[in-house]
């Protein structure tokens, strides 16, 4: 197996891409490490990661730029993109990434491979490092990255089976659940199926993917249901304004906001810049007090409230509730260094909390996926941006990536509901 690098092994960094914390081994293993090895895990390496990791790529000042393992001039997604990058060289078996945005599921969607981002909670999260110890705005979760569904599915059963809550006070006493994974893997299955999510539109390849598979669980016999984005758009902007390092501080970026206590600066200490990607993440937004933050969070338990009891209301006439949610990954396929932009499609289930896993779907071909015939008129800048980066023949062959989603804690659903995806690819 291998590990990204904010997983803590007794004698080994974890950098989180800052030169600052180059040789400070970790004292001890986390307890999902020690899992691990309990369970007879041999960790082979730790893996790449973007500096301060709030980033859909992978780069930063210490380790350098991880590539796409089929073209080095593409970036493999991220943060996690290390991690994914080594699994579609065949070099490890099992990875493990993190996701607070899209972390996991973006680079599997980049590089053909499985990920599930778990709820948070459902792993345990004690001994990881991050840039922003405390903030729980939009938690983050560990999860496990492979080139197959029966080892994404054996991996994520033993290390809940292991019953983390012993090790880690954080986690509710949830154990793995084998009725619910049985039941929907065993019995039709009701999808509601988001193509677009009112923002950017996919582009072609994934359009057809998308389609394709959707016509063959109908034909399969599964029931599907076509879901409302309408509440998109309000998740996202509260997400989004989640209180990042300015909005904390009330400094600059001139003074190396990247904080790890008071008075401690990231790239302070190790005198390097913050790559161009992660600077506006570190200048946006306003200084917020305290009661602003707690208002804000007010407004996000509504939102995930009002979200919550429309996934209740939308049922077939029989009465039956959706299942899980089929939705793209990302709007377009592997791009060039710099180019990855929007991610609305998956850290909406960040911000909900909700579990999703992203399988390879198909694979883009400029022979059946040409140019969109007539005007585009975009919707937004994000949606330009989107379209342009639209190439048939520098995005044929790669892979394409669709998410299965379902609610809080319903990894076993999830898992279940792959399994009939799967047989049809």
């Amino acid at each position: 197996m291998s590990v990204k690098d904010q997983f803590n092994i007794k004698g080994l960094d974890s950098t989180l891409g800052y030169v600052c914390n180059a040789f400070t081994p970790a004292m001890s293993d986390a307890p999902l490490v020690h899992t691990l090895k309990q369970l007879g895990a041999i960790i082979i390496t730790k893996t790449n990661l973007p500096q301060s990791i709030m980033w859909c790529e992978t780069d930063n000042p210490l380790w350098g730029l991880t590539t796409h393992p089929t073209n080095s001039k593409l970036t493999p997604g991220g943060s996690s993109g290390g991690e994914a990058a080594l699994l579609a060289l065949g070099s490890s078996l099992i990875g493990w990434g993190a996701d607070i945005g899209g972390s996991i599921r973006i680079p599997c969607h980049m590089n053909g491979l499985w990920g599930l981002k778990p709820s948070s909670g459902r792993m345990s999260y004690r001994g990881a490092e991050v840039s922003l110890d405390g903030q729980q705005h939009v938690p983050s979760a560990f999860g496990p990255m492979a080139k197959s569904l029966i080892s994404l599915t054996v991996v994520t059963k033993l290390v809940i089976a292991a019953e983390p809550w012993t090790r880690d006070p954080q986690l509710p006493p949830i154990p793995w659940r084998d009725n619910i994974f049985q039941d929907l893997s065993t019995r039709p299955v009701v999808i509601g199926t988001m193509l677009d999510d009112g923002a950017v539109r996919v582009n072609p390849p994934i359009k057809r993917v998308f389609c394709e598979l959707t016509s063959r669980l109908k034909a399969a016999g599964h029931a599907i249901v076509e879901w409302d984005s309408s509440w998109n758009s309000k998740c996202i902007k509260i997400m989004v304004k989640a209180p990042l390092l300015k909005q904390i501080s009330g400094l600059d970026s001139s003074q190396k906001l990247t904080t790890r206590g008071q008075n401690e600066y990231y790239a302070a200490d190790g005198g390097e810049p913050f790559v161009p990607q992660i600077q506006p993440f570190v200048d946006r937004g306003r200084p917020i007090s305290v009661i602003q933050y707690w208002q804000l969070n007010k407004r996000k338990a509504a939102i995930q409230e009002a979200y919550h009891d429309m996934c209740d209301s939308i049922r077939l006439l029989s009465g039956q509730p959706v299942d899980v949610l089929l939705v793209p990954t990302m709007p377009h396929t592997a791009v060039p260094h710099g180019s990855c932009r929007w991610t609305g499609y998956t850290k909406l289930f960040n911000f909900l909390d909700y579990t999703a896993l992203t399988f390879l779907a198909g694979i883009a071909s400029k022979d059946q996926d040409k140019k969109r015939c007539g005007d585009y008129a975009p919707r937004n800048a994000h949606d330009a941006w989107n379209w342009g980066l639209y190439d048939p023949s520098a995005m044929d062959g790669h892979s394409i990536g669709l998410q299965i989603v379902g609610r809080r804690f319903e990894e076993e659903k999830v898992l279940g509901a792959a399994q009939h995806i799967q047989q049809l690819l």
